[in-house]
C-alpha cells in the first residue's frame, strides 16, 4: 500500500538511539559462524511458529481471562497478508481447527478452548499510517488502541472514537463495533471504517484476500458491511483496516478522519457506600437513567459530554464515576456542572474524590475539582493505568446490556440485592454503566452489522477474581445478578422498548443456553436483531464451509 507508515517513522528513532550498541556487535558478528535459527522461529515477513515445548507457548495459549484455556498444536503468529493466505490454507487442508486473535481481550472463549488445534495470532501486525491511494488511514488488527490514537493523533491530529482501555486490540475491538468517550459526538468506530482487507477460505481450501470498501458499487460491500459489527473470528482473517469519515472533503490526510477535542474538561468523584442506603442508591441510579433518556438525542447539546459510572459492590466501598466533556463547545463547564447535579440531585450524596481504583477507573484524586487538559492526555491518563480490566492473571465474567429507557424499580432492587450480599467480598466486581447515543443514534440500524441505534446508556455486569476453586461462586453470583435483573424478560434484556440486546464485544455464553436464557428470543437476535440474516448471507459467500467458528459464531445461510 503506499503512504507513509506513521508507526515506523516513530520506532526509528529508537532504532538509530542502539546504534552504539548494533555498531559495537559488527566486529563480533562479522566472523562468527552462521548459526541455525531456532526451531519456530520467525523470518522478516512470515511469523513463528510456536509450538508445545517452545517457552513461549505457554503465554500464548491463553489471553486476558484466565478461565480460557487452549492446547493448540501450534501457535501461528502472522505478519502479513501473504503470511495469513499460507497459514490458513495449511490448516485448512490439515483440518485443523481454528481460532483468530488480535492479542488484545477476549471476554469469551473464541480464541482461547479446548477445541482449538491452530491458533492464528495477528498482535505482530501493529501498522498504524496513511494510504494516499484510498485516502484513508489504516490500522492493522494487532495494533492496540492506544497505539492507535498516538499514532494518528501525533501524525495528523484524527482518531477514532474508539474505547478506553489502551490494551484491547484492533482487530476484534473494531469488527465488534466500537465505542468510547467520543462516540456521542462522533458514532461508533465503524460508522468510520471505509475498507477492510481480509483473507477468506473457500470450500476447496482455496484461499484469496479480498479488500471490501462501503462504496456502493463494491461487489464485496456485503462483506465490508459484516465487519461494521459483526463480531471477530466469523468470516477470515482480517489483516487490515482502512478508515476515512462518511463527511471527508478534499485530499488533505488531517481532512479525511475525525478530530478529537484539542482539550477537553474531565471530572472523576466517588459516591460513598456510607452514604447510601436502598433508597438513596435506587434515587442516584434513576437519575443517571433519567439524564440518560433526556439528553441522549443525536442533536442534543450534551452530545459532547460522556460518562463512565461504576456501580460497584459494596466490599469496594464507593461508587466511581468519570465524566469527559469536549472543552472547546461554548458552556462546557455548565454542562458538566449540570451533569453533576443532576446525578445527585435528591439524594444528599457528597460526593468525594476517587481516591482510589475502581474497575475500569484508576485513582484519581486530582479530578474531584474539574479539570482541563489536552485530549490525547486525558486518554492516557484513563487508558493506561486500568487496574483491573487489564490484569493478565484474572479470571472473569462479562455481561452485557443496551437500556432504551431508564431502570425499572425492580431492576433497581436486584442490583441493590445483589451488590450488598454479606457474603460477597469481592472489591472487583462493578455494573458499568457507559453514557451511549447522540451521534450513535443517527445511523439507521440496518447501514452497519451493529443494530443497536436506539439505546441511550450502554451496561457491562463483571466480576473479576484469581482462583479457578472460585468460578461456581462467582459465575453463580453474576449469572443470578443479570437473570434478576431482567427477570421480566426471560433473564436477558430482549428487544423492545425499554432494553435493545447485548453487545457482541461483551461476548457471554450463557445466552446461547436455554437454561439461562429463558426468553425464546435467539441468542443471534439478542446480538444483531434484524441484521442476522444478511450476516448468515455474508457468511456462506465468504466462508461457506463455515470453517470459521466459535460459540457465538454466526452459521451461513442455509441454500
Amino acid at each position: 500500500m503506499s503512504g507513509v507508515n506513521r508507526r515506523s517513522v516513530l520506532s526509528s528513532g529508537a532504532a538509530l538511539a542502539g546504534g552504539a550498541a548494533v555498531t559495537a556487535g559488527l566486529a563480533t558478528a562479522a566472523v562468527a559462524a552462521p548459526s541455525a535459527a531456532p526451531a519456530g522461529a520467525a523470518s522478516a515477513g512470515t511469523g513463528a511458529t510456536i509450538r508445545p515445548g517452545d517457552p513461549r507457548y505457554p503465554e500464548l495459549t491463553t489471553g486476558n481471562n484466565q478461565r480460557f484455556v487452549a492446547r493448540p498444536d501450534y501457535i501461528k503468529m502472522i505478519r502479513s497478508s501473504a503470511d495469513a493466505e499460507k497459514a490458513l490454507r495449511d490448516a485448512f487442508r490439515a483440518r485443523k481447527r481454528v481460532s483468530v486473535r488480535s492479542g488484545g481481550h477476549c471476554f469469551a472463549d473464541f480464541a482461547c478452548n479446548p477445541e482449538i488445534e491452530v491458533i492464528l495470532d495477528f498482535s505482530e501486525m501493529t501498522d498504524v499510517g496513511y494510504d494516499a491511494a484510498r485516502r484513508a488511514f489504516y490500522v492493522e488488527p494487532g495494533a492496540r488502541l492506544i497505539n492507535v490514537y498516538e499514532a494518528l493523533y501525533k501524525g495528523w491530529g484524527v482518531t477514532v472514537p474508539g474505547g478506553i482501555c489502551y490494551s484491547v486490540g484492533a482487530g476484534g475491538h473494531i469488527a465488534g463495533g466500537g465505542y468510547g468517550l467520543l462516540s456521542r459526538a462522533h458514532g461508533l468506530v465503524v460508522d468510520h471504517l471505509y475498507a477492510v482487507e481480509i483473507v477468506v477460505v473457500d470450500a476447496a481450501g482455496r484461499t484469496r484476500t479480498v479488500v471490501a470498501t462501503r462504496e456502493e458499487d463494491d461487489p464485496h460491500r456485503d462483506l465490508w458491511w459484516a465487519h461494521t459489527g459483526g463480531g471477530g473470528g466469523n468470516f477470515g482473517l482480517v489483516t487490515r483496516y482502512w478508515f476515512r469519515s462518511p463527511d471527508a472533503r478534499g485530499t488533505a490526510p488531517e481532512d479525511q478522519l475525525i478530530s478529537p477535542p484539542s482539550t477537553v474538561l474531565v471530572s472523576a468523584v466517588d459516591f460513598p457506600w456510607d452514604q447510601l442506603d436502598e433508597t438513596k442508591f435506587a434515587r442516584l441510579l434513576k437519575n443517571f437513567g433519567a439524564w440518560h433518556e433526556q439528553h441522549s438525542g443525536p442533536d442534543s447539546e450534551y452530545r459532547h459530554l460522556s460518562s463512565l459510572f461504576n456501580v460497584s459492590s459494596k466490599a469496594h466501598g464507593s461508587l466511581g464515576m468519570f465524566t469527559q466533556v469536549d472543552a472547546t463547545v461554548p458552556g462546557a463547564r455548565q454542562l458538566l456542572d449540570s451533569y453533576l447535579a443532576a446525578i445527585t440531585a435528591g439524594t444528599g450524596i457528597k460526593p468525594r474524590a476517587l481516591t482510589k481504583p475502581t474497575g475500569e477507573l484508576p485513582a484519581m484524586p486530582q479530578l474531584a475539582e474539574p479539570r482541563t487538559m489536552p485530549w490525547l492526555q486525558a486518554t492516557r491518563l484513563v487508558g493506561t493505568n486500568n487496574p483491573t480490566i487489564t490484569d493478565p492473571t484474572s479470571r472473569g465474567a462479562h455481561k452485557s446490556g443496551y437500556m432504551r429507557r431508564n431502570f425499572t424499580d425492580a431492576q433497581i432492587a436486584a442490583l441493590y440485592k445483589h451488590m450488598t450480599r454479606p457474603d460477597f467480598t469481592n472489591p472487583d466486581t462493578m455494573l458499568v454503566l457507559f453514557s451511549f447515543g447522540g451521534r450513535v443514534n443517527a445511523v439507521a440500524p440496518d447501514a452497519t452489522a451493529n443494530a443497536q441505534r436506539s439505546s441511550v446508556f450502554k451496561m457491562c455486569f463483571q466480576t473479576f477474581w484469581q482462583d479457578e476453586s472460585e468460578d461456581d461462586f462467582y459465575l453463580g453470583w453474576v449469572r443470578d445478578l443479570y437473570e434478576d435483573f431482567f427477570a421480566a424478560t426471560g433473564g436477558v434484556p430482549v428487544i423492545d422498548d425499554r432494553t435493545d440486546g447485548c453487545y457482541i464485544n461483551y461476548p457471554d455464553r450463557d445466552v446461547a443456553d436455554p437454561r439461562r436464557n429463558r426468553s425464546g428470543v435467539p441468542w443471534q437476535t439478542l446480538y444483531y436483531k434484524d441484521n442476522y440474516p444478511k450476516l448468515q448471507q455474508v457468511k456462506r459467500r465468504y466462508d461457506p464451509a463455515n470453517f470459521f467458528r466459535h460459540s457465538l459464531s454466526v452459521e451461513p445461510a442455509k441454500r
